[in-house]
Order: C-alpha cells, then sequence, then structure tokens
C-alpha cells in the first residue's frame, strides 16, 4: 500500500499551486511547470491508527512522465519512472519490481503527472478551502479501481507545502514539503533505471 501511496503521490504533485482561485492556478501550474524537485516527510497511518510509519526523502519529476521518488530513511527505497516502465527497487530485499507505465498509473492519481494536462478526464475537481494555514484542492478520482477515495493538495504563498490521500482501504498517507524548486535542471539520467545485478527482477 505504501508503494501504492508513493506512486499516487508522485503524479498528484505535477498538480499543484493553488490560492483564492486554486483550480485555474493548478491548471496554470500544469501547463507552465515541466519539472520539480522536493524534499519530503511522509507519514502513513492505518485505519486503526496505531503505529504511523513515518519516512523522508527526495522527490523529482519531469513532464510528462517521468518520475523518481527516493526514500532515505529509516530505509532505502527508490521508484523511477522512466515514463515507459515505472522500476521500484529495494536494495534491503535486493529486488526489483517492474511495471508497464500504463498498468502501474493507469487510473490512480499518478495520471496526474504522466498524462496530459486535462485532468478533469481522470479526477473530479474542486477548492477544499483553508485547513492549517493552507489553501486546499481535492480530487476524487472517477475511475472506481484507482484505489484512492480522494487526495488533497496543501499550499501557502503559492508554494506546494502538503497533499494527503485516503485509500480504499482506510489508510491516510500524509506528505509535507520542503525546498521546492519550479522547473530546476535535471539530468535525464535520473529518470533511469538499471537493475543491479545481484538483484530479482519481477514483473514485465
Amino acid at each position: 500500500m505504501i508503494r501504492r501511496s508513493v506512486l499516487a503521490v508522485v503524479c498528484l504533485l505535477a498538480a499543484a499551486l493553488a490560492r483564492a482561485d486554486a483550480i485555474d492556478q493548478l491548471h496554470r501550474f500544469l501547463e507552465s511547470t515541466r519539472t520539480l524537485r522536493a524534499d519530503f516527510t511522509q507519514t502513513v497511518v492505518g485505519r486503526s491508527g496505531r503505529q504511523p510509519q513515518i519516512s523522508s526523502g527526495v522527490m523529482m519529476f519531469s513532464r510528462p512522465g517521468k518520475f523518481r521518488w527516493q526514500i532515505e530513511k529509516p530505509y532505502s527505497q527508490l521508484l523511477v519512472g522512466d515514463g515507459e516502465k515505472v522500476w521500484i527497487h529495494d536494495p534491503d530485499l535486493r529486488q526489483v519490481t517492474v511495471k508497464q507505465a500504463g498498468a502501474a498509473l493507469g487510473g490512480t492519481p499518478a495520471s496526474l503527472l504522466a498524462g496530459d494536462t486535462v485532468i478533469e478526464k481522470n479526477f473530479t475537481l474542486r477548492e477544499a478551502g483553508e485547513r492549517d494555514g493552507l489553501e486546499w484542492i481535492e480530487a476524487i478520482p472517477k475511475a472506481q479501481d484507482s484505489g484512492f477515495d480522494r487526495v488533497r493538495i496543501g499550499f501557502a504563498g503559492g508554494e506546494l507545502r502538503a497533499m494527503e490521500l485516503l485509500d480504499s482501504l482506510g489508510q491516510n498517507t500524509s506528505l509535507r514539503f520542503a525546498h521546492v524548486e519550479r522547473n530546476p535542471r535535471l539530468a535525464p539520467s535520473l529518470f533511469r533505471f538499471i537493475p543491479p545485478a545481484n538483484a530479482d527482477v519481477i514483473g514485465e
């Protein structure tokens, strides 16, 4: 479930910039932002509310369709989307899982990053007001099999600050972003992945 949350999160990061006219600014952001880099702290809480899982790392994306999501603490995990495939590398397990991008992202919120700018094809959008000093947009997937009930994106002063995801099993994923850079130069090699020789490769 954490992996699916990460994929979802990575694409919704492409749908960002909201204040009073939140949805219009979101559209403008999609049209003007080609790359992004940010540090993140992620907290995942299950339905029971016990033992939240906290992780941190760095995310990057390059539209259309390329992203890198690197968890650094408390364990190492790397997700890379090269536009055709999504690679998930678990160094501790010496395992790499690979999926076709369409199958991995499909009707999930991740399609906001990998797809075109007409996000209303896959999501119903609405402004969700202010909370915790942030302006929020809510995106509700139109596909019933997306795995997520809703995603909220929070901004302050026109900058991406937070995201919240509620999946179909009642798991909540909360992210807080820092050091957000819009349109930085990102090396193409960041969005390519070659499985290590000692890793088991599972999938397509």
